[in-house]
């Protein structure tokens, strides 16, 4: 499996996954724009040319907002979330962020302990932000201080030592 910049000929893939598995998916001309804007990382996970999960990073200043983290289904519970955040994380701080923040739904329990796994912590909620549906706000701060280099440098290990 192989992580590599999400590319304009992968959109037309990625969108049709979004609207496989959520109710209120981004369009291919979200992709498109989101590629297309300065301060922007996507990257997808792929097996054999096949899209697996994706995800996104903006970039603001001192901050980075993970905008995506998504992995199909059957390809859940196989580190490749873990894998494209480290990606995603890794880009972030060496553009120079300090913190990290993102939105995760209330019930994606798994999701958030993941994001745990590297600092991020909650800060707050945002009402029916997902048609019906609370996220909880989650920031990683300091995420520029050696502290938080050696959470990432063991998350590395645990993944066999390569982000990608």
């Amino acid at each position: 499996m192989t992580i590599r910049t999400m590319s304009r000929s992968d959109v037309p893939a990625v969108a049709m996954l979004e609207r496989e598995i959520y109710p209120q998916p981004w369009s291919a001309r979200i992709f498109f724009d989101e590629l297309a804007q300065d301060g922007r990382t996507y990257y997808v996970v792929t097996d054999d040319g096949e899209i697996l999960g994706y995800g996104g990073v903006m970039l603001i200043e001192d901050d980075a907002h993970i905008t995506t983290l998504t992995v199909i289904p059957g390809f859940r519970r196989m580190r490749l979330g873990t894998r494209l955040l480290l990606a995603l994380v890794e880009r972030a701080v060496e553009n120079g962020s300090r913190h990290l923040t993102l939105e995760v739904r209330a019930t994606n329990t798994d999701a958030q302990r993941l994001y745990e796994r590297f600092g991020f912590a909650p800060v707050g909620k945002w009402k029916d932000y997902y048609a019906g549906e609370d996220a909880i706000v989650m920031w990683a701060l300091d995420v520029d201080a050696e502290e938080y280099g050696h959470r990432l440098e063991e998350i590395r290990t645990e993944l066999g030592g390569e982000a990608t």
